[in-house]
């Protein structure tokens, strides 16, 4: 049944996505706002399509911290789900991704007509730089910006070392941090065809005010919360492991990744 459910979401996902890709490079002449509105109605449609085809549904706690105005998520990246969904549980958003997702076709395509924050993974101290100057553009424009500090997909219970780059934006910026922990990875494996039904608990914390902290202290006290709740709401990944010791993932050849 699982492979019945997800060769049917495989062909759903490409009927749906190839016309949106489509109409994303025509509408390339569109202010960004708007082709940003457009593509993104692709979002609740694919949404319903996981639901109701792969069965994996999910429910949000925190919803209350969730501020009026733009921020920095920064967000447990363990599938693929979670790049659809966060854009349906927060206001407007994009991305730190890395430049070479837009050339992937039709995905990619559709992907390069929305603003985003597309970077070199490859220029060093530049990409920070360039996390900063296209990040601040955003939030400007009203767009919330997601940043996955660990850099790639890591397995339930394993965790790698937090980049600053999201604390960096949000201090430069002067707008909070908002953190998120789920355990998607449960449902939704990385690389993996197959996906298994189930719900998805997405936690929200409290807002991380970046006034008078440290860029150091905000991706600490990010990183603190969001493995912290992670082991309260999903402990039998984390058996025998002291916080602060879970397994880091293997190195990913897609670090960097959206």
């Amino acid at each position: 049944m699982h492979l019945i459910r997800s060769v049917l979401f495989a062909i759903l996902l490409a009927v749906i996505t190839v016309p949106y890709a489509l109409v994303a490079m025509l509408i390339f002449w569109l202010p960004p706002m708007t082709r940003h509105r457009i593509i993104t109605s692709w979002v609740p449609i694919m949404m319903w399509v996981i639901r109701h085809v792969l069965g994996i549904r999910y429910r949000v706690l925190g919803a209350e911290n969730i501020p009026a105005g733009p921020a920095v998520v920064l967000s447990k990246h363990q599938s693929a789900w979670e790049t659809i969904a966060l854009q349906q549980i927060f206001p407007p958003l994009c991305y730190v991704l890395k430049r070479e997702l837009l050339r992937v076709p039709f995905f990619g395509w559709a992907l390069a007509q929305i603003p985003g924050i597309a970077i070199d993974r490859g220029a060093g101290k530049d990409a920070l730089a360039q996390v900063i100057e296209q990040g601040r553009a955003r939030l400007k424009e009203g767009l919330w910006v997601v940043v996955f500090p660990e850099g790639t997909r890591v397995a339930p219970g394993a965790m790698r070392r937090y980049k600053p780059g999201g604390a960096f934006l949000a201090k430069r910026a002067g707008v909070p941090v908002v953190p998120v922990a789920h355990n998607a990875g449960e449902f939704w494996r990385r690389n993996a065809f197959l996906k298994w039904p189930g719900e998805i608990v997405v936690s929200i914390g409290p807002l991380i005010d970046v006034k008078g902290v440290k860029v150091e202290e905000i991706n600490t006290r990010a990183e603190a919360w969001i493995e912290g709740e992670m082991r309260r709401l999903f402990p039998h990944h984390y058996a025998g492991q002291p916080f602060g010791e879970a397994v880091e993932a293997e190195p990913d050849a897609e670090n960097g990744e959206r």
